[in-house]
């Protein structure tokens, strides 16, 4: 079955565009003129993916993946003005997958959305076909289920999005070495993907304030400056 992108945005060029980008690809598309329409749309009936512009009128891109966050871990990608710095870190610091900059290349965006959808699917495999390929990881009080794609913290679970759990699950695997940000790169973008230094410095930002929700003296992830991060069971 062919893959349903959403795309959010108040440029209806933009919406006409890629919506007839994707569809040719293969893709079924819904479309949204701005947040408000959107919300109640992608948490009552999620797509598999969503592309969201991040500035909008009424509700932006940054207040509709917060709402979305409060109960969904569908992946997210940011259209962001192509040298606003901030934005793009402030996405990708809210649990947004991976940012593209306007004006963009349409061929290029499919692209990041099939290399987060596969991602996305390789965690949503069956436990049984999951389960042969990977165990549980037991690091201290942090557990992290691959199969099921689940992480919890003294019990307590944290919900993270697939680049989160990819860049969780290099730092876990062995604790007290060190991944420099081009190692965690690899890890969570494999599909040849360009990210910079800040994409994985946001995320790690991100995964730390989850933790810390659970619990707020959580120092698990260690950084290392001008090295990169490490993992440290505690």
């Amino acid at each position: 079955m062919s893959a349903t992108i959403a795309l959010v945005d108040d440029d209806r060029n933009i919406l006409t565009s890629v919506s007839i980008a994707l569809q040719a690809e293969g893709f079924t598309v819904r479309v949204y003129s701005d947040g408000v329409a959107a919300l109640k749309s992608l948490t009552d009936n999620p797509p598999d993916l969503a592309v969201l512009d991040i500035k909008m009128p009424r509700m932006d891109g940054m207040e509709l993946l917060r709402r979305l966050r409060e109960k969904s871990d569908l992946p997210v990608i940011f259209l962001t003005s192509k040298d606003d710095e901030i934005d793009q870190a402030l996405g990708l610091a809210m649990g947004a997958d991976d940012y593209i900059g306007k004006p963009f290349s349409q061929r290029l965006l499919i692209e990041r959305i099939r290399a987060v959808l596969r991602r996305a699917a390789n965690r949503r495999e069956s436990p049984d076909v999951e389960a042969s390929k990977a165990e549980a990881i037991i690091r201290g009080r942090l557990v992290m289920d691959p199969a099921r794609h689940r992480v919890t913290w003294g019990g307590g679970e944290v919900q993270l999005t697939v680049t989160e759990f990819l860049i969780l699950e290099a730092l876990a695997q062995r604790p007290g070495f060190v991944k420099s940000r081009d190692q965690l790169m690899d890890a969570a973008y494999q599909d040849d993907v360009y990210v910079d230094d800040r994409t994985i410095d946001s995320h790690i930002k991100r995964l730390r304030k989850k933790f810390r929700a659970v619990d707020p003296e959580f120092t698990g992830i260690e950084t290392l400056y001008g090295v990169g991060y490490r993992f440290s069971e505690e």
